[in-house]
């Protein structure tokens, strides 16, 4: 027997084939990713599905969605953070020729954003203000929120009370799971 306890599952995105910082490029998966991501959610079970609108999320939730007949909702707040002009750039070439600048983000992404980069503050707030959304519908039922790995190290450090520059030291792989106890942050 399944039991079902109310709450919030994140799950981020299987493989695409691409090695750089994809951000808001609107890349497919890899057949690899919908593999992964199958492996992920079996013998798991949600009440409905919240998802980025990029394909790499979508496409997925959009077919859990439809063979386990939920609601799917899309929610454009729950896109990556936009890289700005590291966007697409393979990380080799950016540790290679801007080493230096790419240090200082992960080390203090707050205050050393990529050039041309979407602000940190307004990536955070919009990634609370959607968890706060999704918070409402958790209290009834487990929802699952297809996202992307900078938005789920940005809301763990929201909930485990951790510095923003932890970020770079949280592990989330391709298509795995992170269960959240969520309170609305967006205030604080």
């Amino acid at each position: 027997m399944i039991v079902k306890q109310p709450g919030i599952d994140l799950l981020r995105h299987g493989d695409t084939g691409e090695r750089s910082y994809r951000g808001q490029l609107d890349d497919a998966l890899s057949p690899l990713g919908w593999t992964q991501l199958r492996a992920a959610i079996f013998g798991r079970v949600w009440d409905a599905i919240v998802t980025s609108p990029l394909r790499r999320c979508s496409a997925f939730a959009s077919d859990l969605a439809s063979a386990r007949h939920v609601p799917v909702r899309v929610d454009p707040r729950l896109a990556e953070y936009h890289f700005g002009d590291w966007q697409g750039v393979p990380i080799e070439a950016l540790a290679k020729d801007q080493g230096d600048a790419l240090a200082r983000f992960w080390a203090d992404p707050v205050s050393n954003p990529p050039p041309g980069a979407e602000p940190f503050a307004a990536f955070r707030q919009r990634l609370c203000a959607a968890l706060d959304d999704v918070a409402v519908e958790a209290v009834s039922q487990r929802v699952l929120v297809v996202t992307h790995g900078g938005a789920i190290r940005l809301l763990r450090c929201e909930v485990e009370g951790r510095d923003f520059a932890d970020m770079a030291g949280i592990d989330v792989p391709h298509a795995s799971l992170h269960t959240l106890e969520w309170a609305s942050l967006s205030a604080t």
